[in-house]
């Protein structure tokens, strides 16, 4: 913004160079691609997203269900799969515990489960999913939380895009100041020895 609106005063001025000039367009494009491009990127990446986690979600609310299990025992290990309905592992403790319940279909199932309940004497009833065949599987994700996911990846790909953008033109600028450098340094050397002399057109 500083290069833009700098060259856009000076437009007149004869001290302008063109690498200004040229500085000022690079800077000019990074900006309309900073705030146009990268938005619409993100909007995309994340409209994307979030239709593949609805579907996702649809399939695994289909294809599990809650049901109620009654403890038998505390269990030496937990299981696979955190099976608690209510609460995720990542914001409290799960207890794992040996637990009999029913499949869908009738069918009596044993084995071993999570609860973030902290009754867990033998005969307790907790719930827990399943899937279609009655074994324990993890909870389904909502559809509020994959839309957080979308929303968050949506977010993640506009500052990957403006991080680009910037980084390449502070390439292109790097690169145009060095070559800016190096003919001045050449300009230098042809001129740099007659400097001063009379007649040298100094």
């Amino acid at each position: 913004m500083r290069a833009v609106s700098g060259v856009w005063r000076w437009r007149h001025n004869p001290l302008r160079r063109a690498t200004d000039r040229r500085e000022a367009w690079v800077a000019l494009f990074a900006l309309l691609l900073m705030v146009l491009a990268a938005p619409a990127l993100g909007w995309v990446c994340g409209s994307y997203t979030d239709d593949a986690l609805q579907k996702s979600v649809r399939a695994q609310q289909a294809g599990r269900r809650a049901t109620t299990a009654v403890v038998l025992r505390r269990a030496p290990r937990p299981p696979r799969f955190v099976t608690d309905p209510e609460v995720s592992s990542e914001h409290t403790s799960q207890i794992p515990v040996v637990a009999r319940w029913k499949a869908p279909d009738g069918t009596a199932r044993r084995g071993t489960v999570t609860t973030s309940s902290r009754k867990t004497a033998p005969g307790t009833k907790v719930e827990i999913w399943t899937d279609l065949d009655g074994r324990p599987a993890p909870r389904p994700m909502d559809a509020p939380t994959a839309r957080t996911h979308a929303v968050l990846a949506g977010l993640g790909t506009t500052m990957l895009a403006v991080g680009l953008v910037e980084g390449v033109r502070q390439l292109i600028v790097r690169h145009m100041m060095r070559s800016r450098y190096t003919r001045i340094d050449q300009d230098w050397a042809r001129t740099g020895p007659d400097w001063g002399r009379t007649g040298a057109g100094s």
